[in-house]
């Protein structure tokens, strides 16, 4: 027999794409935090991984997975800024923070060297348009 038998490879490449199927959504970086609920719609992706500040319920501030005092996020993102392409940044905060304590870490964002804030939000929130929601 001079042909090649394909199936015991074709089982095996199943079974590892169903493995990263799996695995997949268990690998984004992230805090569980309530994000807020909007209507808006996603931004469009960037060639640079994103940078994204998380603003627990509890009162701390991580960049990406990094917890950071609040005395150190304007030297750290002057210090990352200096070293990205983009001045985009994506803030993500728990819906239970005042709206003032979020006004101040994007102010410091700003002081840090990003210009570009994105507010992230689940989807499927209100639309305000009087049609319920």
């Amino acid at each position: 027999m001079a042909d090649i038998n394909v199936t015991p490879f074709i089982d095996v490449m199943l079974v590892l794409l169903i493995i990263f199927m799996v695995a997949a959504p268990m690998l984004t970086v992230g805090v569980p935090i309530q994000l807020p609920e909007t209507a808006a719609n996603a931004l469009p992706s960037e060639q640079e991984e994103p940078l994204a500040i998380t603003m627990t319920a509890d009162g701390r501030l991580l960049i990406q997975t990094t917890e950071t005092p609040q005395a150190e996020l304007i030297p750290r993102l002057t210090a990352i800024a200096a070293e990205r392409t983009s001045d985009k940044i994506f803030l993500r905060a728990d819906g239970s923070i005042p709206y003032s304590r979020v006004a101040e870490v994007m102010g410091a964002l700003n002081a840090g060297g990003f210009n570009n804030i994105g507010l992230v939000t689940d989807s499927g929130g209100p639309t305000l348009d009087g049609n319920g929601g």
